[in-house]
């Protein structure tokens, strides 16, 4: 089967659906497919990428939105070799070219909107939401509708997602998502983590891991660890993650207010070996955020025997409460102190046993080995539509 990618940009600066391809690309690959992907970045720029698959830049795309006047001509021209074009994003050029690109062509084609039809955008800005149902019901809405599928990474996005426009008719498809736990000796990444920060031996540890960013509840975590954990000495809260929007300036002196400056470790953002090291070093992961999509870094938590504390905006909260994995409540101050304070109220078998149930909802819903089965079976059935479809034989 030949699969083709359409997403704005492969910078992997610009979130996680680059991250979530490059996966997608490996799933392709061991499953015996043939996968290329299309951005709308420049070839100059797709040239300084090592990615996992062949890439075509079609732009410099321009603005926010991305528009380039060579996307159409080049779908037109190739779409032909594929048997299922996979659009990612929904608020950028690539989905509205998609569209006009495939209309009347019969090849099956589906869009991962990646969390971006979340109602939460439209409660937090609510003048950039004016926009979009501008250009929801002149171009957005009918591309959706035409698409022979919408593709949701769990069973919340999908609910989301239809709170956020009127109108809203579309062909709903979950595909399980997944990723990687561990793929180093935790033990040895342990002490590789507490090596380079010695402070942190012999602490409690509570973990944070992602973009220090408002969407994230920083902000709520710091105020609601200084009225909880933060007033025991034994405990640390190890902030983890890149501070693209300068916020951490603001949040530091909020943490000084609060007397907690010292209960805080900021560790910038860990990549392997050490960032398996700090979730192995730590007791509880904690992210209370207002949005999150699916929430990779929790799964690689639950990965690790990690349990933990997630707000109800984070997506897979259900799996985890189904899981017995580790407490959901509100993204608010006072929910994340109730959790954080039931968290302290726990014996060391209570712990224990989470710990075990966390590394099981990890392996039951998000390996990785078992997602890309399930997701290249939801690929496969919309691949089927077109008649130069080859299953690919089984080896015995």
């Amino acid at each position: 089967m030949r699969i083709l990618h359409f997403i704005p940009s492969i910078d992997a600066a610009t979130g996680g659906p680059v991250e979530g391809l490059k996966q997608r690309c490996a799933i392709y690959r061991n499953s015996g497919h043939e996968v290329e992907v299309a951005s709308l970045d420049s070839p100059e720029f797709v040239r300084q990428y090592d990615f996992p698959a062949k890439v075509v830049g079609l732009g410099p795309g321009w603005g926010t939105y991305r528009y380039s006047r060579h996307a159409m001509p080049w779908l037109k021209a190739n779409l032909p070799r594929f048997d299922v074009v996979m659009v990612n994003g929904v608020w950028n050029y690539n989905t509205i070219a998609a569209h006009r690109s495939l209309a009347g062509t019969q090849i099956p084609w589906a869009v991962f909107p990646h969390g971006m039809l979340d109602p939460y955008f439209k409660m937090r800005y609510p003048f950039k939401h004016l926009k979009k149902v501008v250009y929801w019901h002149c171009l957005l809405r009918r591309a959706l509708r035409d698409a022979t599928a919408v593709l949701f990474t769990c069973e919340e996005e999908k609910l989301q997602a239809r709170q956020s426009f009127s109108r809203y008719d579309v062909r709903e498809m979950v595909v399980p998502y997944g990723t990687f736990g561990p793929d180093c000796d935790t033990g040895a990444a342990s002490r590789e983590f507490l090596a380079r920060w010695p402070e942190l031996r012999g602490k409690r540890l509570a973990i944070s891991l992602g973009r220090i960013h408002p969407k994230k509840g920083t902000d709520v975590l710091i105020e609601a660890y200084a009225e909880t954990l933060g007033k025991d000495a034994a405990w640390q809260l190890v902030i983890v993650g890149p501070d693209q929007l300068g916020w951490r300036k603001e949040l530091e002196p909020m943490a000084a207010r609060l007397s907690i400056a010292g209960r805080i470790t900021w560790t910038g953002s860990l990549e392997g070996t050490l960032k398996w090291g700090a979730f192995s070093s730590s007791e509880v992961f904690v992210l209370p955020s207002h949005q999150e999509n699916f929430g990779i870094v929790v799964a690689e938590a639950l990965a690790c025997g990690l349990p933990v504390i997630v707000s109800d905006k984070v997506n897979i909260w259900r799996e985890v409460v189904s899981g017995g994995a580790g407490f959901v409540g509100k993204d608010t101050i006072g929910g994340t102190e109730s959790n954080l304070r039931g968290w302290a109220a726990l014996s060391a078998k209570e712990i224990a046993e989470l710990r075990i149930r966390a590394r099981k909802c990890f392996h039951d819903g998000f390996d990785y080995h078992l997602t890309s089965r399930r997701a290249m079976e939801s690929v496969e059935s919309l691949a089927r539509a077109t008649p130069r479809y080859k299953p690919i034989e089984k080896k015995s």
